[in-house]
């Protein structure tokens, strides 16, 4: 009862915070608490495993936050359209590599966080990520959709306005 209350309260502030997203650092604090609580409760981390758990996670993901970051860097610039055969290959290459740093570092971390939990708790960490990520999503979309539907009924209703005094 009290960890699926906790998931409710993780989730509504996840959802609270997705609004925001865009607008403040504060939103992103907020969506990183939400995951924090996700996590934390779908691997039944115990105080003490979370202690040593979260500074290695931490650390992991500002690494793979950074690798990623490279290629998309790389790929900002790119149009493979318009790019010789060496820049395509280049940057093909360079895919290949900044994967097989993620690999190498998941490898790394892994053992790292094997010492920490067990090994059902680290397959239950990637299907959090997983699920959280894809509960991020569908809230930006559902927000995005929202604000979809208020910007068409705002512009029915400036037709409706506009006809009226057209008449």
């Amino acid at each position: 009862m009290i960890m699926k209350r906790f998931t409710y309260i993780a989730l509504m502030i996840l959802l609270s915070a997705t609004y925001l997203l865009a607008q403040d650092s504060e939103a992103m604090k907020k969506v990183e608490a939400a995951k924090i609580g996700v996590i934390t409760e779908r691997l039944g981390l115990t105080p003490e495993q979370a202690e040593q758990f979260w500074p290695i996670y931490r650390e992991f993901s500002d690494k793979r936050r950074s690798i990623l970051g490279e290629m998309r860097n790389a790929r900002r610039d790119f149009n493979p359209q318009t790019a010789t055969e060496e820049e395509n290959r280049a940057m093909m290459d360079l895919s290949f590599q900044v994967k097989e740093r993620e690999l190498n570092l998941e490898k790394e971390y892994s053992e790292k966080l094997l010492r920490v939990i067990s090994t059902r708790q680290l397959v239950s960490l990637r299907q959090a990520e997983d699920d959280f990520r894809r509960m991020v999503l569908e809230q930006l979309e559902r927000r995005a959709r929202q604000q979809n539907m208020r910007e068409n009924l705002r512009e029915r209703n400036q037709d409706r306005i506009n006809g009226k005094r057209g008449n």
